[in-house]
């Protein structure tokens, strides 16, 4: 019996794999937290068989793949739906973190019109971070593997047409219903709601605890995109971004030293810079003042367009959802 496990995120990928508890590992280098979302169409021609279309870097599911992962069953040119055909039975592993859940969403949808597949498909829930653990600790797990059912398809067609919905008012009615089928989707969509402006602040959730790790003293911003280990919601690349954001306003609630250096420079240690509280930042972080009564906003949630004028807000005391 050959056996594949899919994962959420590529850094199980090799803790998996070394735990020998499938023939084939793969896992998916897929954001969909704190950017725009691809078009569907990208997400498909990067599931193709490698052709001339791939031809930047990441531009493949296998770009990422190590060499020789797929021994015995193709190589790292093959498609993803001729991949899963080799196979008698898939498992898809899922950690818990909100992007995770993104993708698993996405993939169910993707693989829905697939009975061929479908029939075959398992998931695997995860308590943590698979890339946490070593191999022979994970190969141990006595983790159940749920049959994947109509239910579950049905379930993250909803979820998945929602998150990419233009506004969020979906993904937050979806709460009002049930979830049970994918336990984890609840507390993921609550918290990327955290991540919506601030009813108060403007801010995010994560945002707020960048500033929260400023004020208590933090100035190397190595230790301040740490922050994101409180919710992971963020992973390194999105904390980053949100930082340097934050100081690259017309009226910043941080500032981020020299601006002789560029922000990679700032980042890597090349440059004597602190991060440091503004004003602004300091009224921000007490919930005196609104980031966006002085600056503009421009960004994605999911298919939401978030600006001034179109601004959706989470109330965190009540837990609502504010329209623009």
């Amino acid at each position: 019996m050959s056996h594949l496990i899919l994962s959420t995120n590529h850094l199980d990928e090799d803790v998996l794999a070394q735990s020998r508890l499938a023939n084939v590992v793969v896992g998916f280098n897929l954001r969909f937290v704190w950017r725009k979302l691809p078009p569907e169409e990208q997400l498909l021609l990067g599931l193709e068989r490698r052709s001339a279309k791939h031809g930047n870097p990441g531009d493949h599911w296998l770009d990422e793949a190590c060499r020789g992962s797929l021994e015995g069953f193709g190589t790292r040119d093959i498609g993803f739906f001729e991949l899963c055909a080799k196979f008698d039975s898939i498992e898809i592993w899922v950690d818990p973190r909100p992007n995770d859940q993104l993708v698993l969403i996405w993939l169910l949808d993707l693989l829905r019109p697939y009975k061929e597949i479908t029939t075959k498909l398992s998931l695997v829930h995860t308590d943590d971070h698979v890339a946490d653990y070593a191999p022979e600790s994970v190969a141990k797990w006595k983790l159940p593997a749920f049959k994947v059912t109509e239910n579950h398809l049905a379930l993250a067609r909803r979820a998945w047409q929602a998150y990419r919905a233009e506004t969020p008012k979906p993904c937050f009615d979806l709460l009002m219903t049930d979830l049970t089928a994918l336990p984890r989707l609840r507390p993921a969509l609550i918290a990327l709601l955290e991540e919506l402006p601030d009813s108060v602040t403007g801010l995010g959730a994560s945002e707020m605890d960048i500033l929260e790790f400023v004020n208590d003293g933090h100035t190397d911003p190595r230790i301040v995109e740490g922050a994101r280990w409180l919710r992971n919601v963020f992973d390194e690349n999105d904390a980053f971004d949100a930082l340097l954001e934050l100081g690259a306003h017309p009226a910043p609630p941080i500032l981020l030293g020299d601006p002789a250096f560029d922000n990679e420079d700032r980042y890597f240690g090349r440059s004597e810079w602190k991060v440091t509280l503004t004003e602004l930042g300091r009224s921000i972080f007490a919930r005196e003042d609104d980031m966006w009564r002085h600056n503009r906003i421009y960004r994605w949630w999911g298919g939401t367009e978030l600006t001034n004028e179109r601004l959706w807000r989470w109330d965190r005391e009540s837990r609502l959802l504010i329209a623009p």
